[in-house]
């Protein structure tokens, strides 16, 4: 039922979907999985009584037949596109990992719908501070997005972080 703001999550298959919204939850209100492709359909997660987060399936590899996995594909389109309610979407990306073709199609497709992006990069633990600032500073170049932010599961902050910013930009102003 789309009686508040939705903010999406969106991110390749194992990029950390499912342990953020656990941390912004500080519960285990999504299964985690070492197995990628877990996550079928749209999942939706109340955030209190104001807006909810809609955890999305992951695109790239995936234990999962080509069919199904194009099926995902018309689902997220649809609903990106014609959802509402929808104010914005998270784009979660392993730190590790560089700025790819599929990245900008997600943000490309997504902005030219009118939804709004940030991007939030996980797993920074697995870095020093150090090559985490420096790793934000290589994506923020490479992907010329402004609103970006590392986080880990492990620091309530960086969650709350992004949780305050979502809040403030894209549920309040709605």
């Amino acid at each position: 039922k789309g009686d508040r703001p939705e903010v999406a999550l969106a991110g390749r298959s194992n990029a950390g979907k499912s342990s953020f919204l656990n941390a912004l939850g500080a519960s285990r209100i999504a299964k985690v999985s070492q197995v990628p492709g877990k996550t079928r359909l749209l999942n939706f997660f109340d955030a209190g009584t104001k807006y909810r987060f809609v955890d999305m399936p992951g695109y790239g590899f995936s234990k999962r037949s080509g069919d199904e996995q194009a099926g995902w594909e018309g689902l997220i389109e649809t609903y990106i596109r014609e959802r509402a309610n929808l104010v914005g979407l998270i784009l979660l990306m392993d730190i590790r990992r560089d700025w790819t073709a599929d990245e900008i199609q997600v943000r490309d497709f997504a902005e030219s719908h009118g939804r709004r992006v940030a991007l939030v990069l996980t797993k920074m633990d697995t870095l020093s501070k150090s090559e985490a600032q420096k790793r934000k500073q290589e994506i923020a170049r490479q992907s010329h997005e402004r609103d970006i932010f590392l986080v880990t599961e492990r620091d309530r902050k960086t969650i709350a972080d992004v949780e305050d910013f979502v809040f403030k930009n894209w549920v309040k102003s709605k």
